[in-house]
């Protein structure tokens, strides 16, 4: 019976292992995207790159055109800067005492008859 016993011990380990090979056994299915789903994605990967490259291009001419602001901001400071340092040469030029002066050096005189009030 040892024999037997045996046998039938074997034949229950052999289905025993055809059970695990067949449970073992995975189908894998790979997802299959449609042309659709394709095109739309490659629509919007498309859509996504062409608005990055507005964004960027947009922030570019807006330093630029700051950066144009900025320097002639500058360039008005300074010419105002130049304006004020004449005004000052004006008024240090046209002092009473410096024309009297000029106008001494050039022959001039007062004649005082000939010298009028004005009210």
């Amino acid at each position: 019976m040892s024999s037997i016993a045996k046998k039938i011990q074997e034949q229950q380990y052999e289905d025993q292992q055809q059970q695990q090979q067949t449970h073992q056994t995975v189908v894998i299915r790979k997802a299959k995207i449609s042309i659709g789903e394709v095109f739309l994605l490659c629509a919007l990967a498309i859509m996504v790159t062409f608005m990055g490259v507005k964004i960027v291009s947009n922030q570019a001419a807006i330093y630029e055109t700051n950066k144009e602001i900025q320097l002639v901001e500058t360039s008005i400071e300074e010419q105002g800067k130049v304006n004020d340092d004449l005004k000052v040469q004006v008024a240090e030029l046209s002092t009473y005492e410096r024309i009297w002066k000029k106008a001494a050096a050039l022959g001039f005189k007062l004649n005082e008859n000939n010298v009028k009030g004005v009210q």
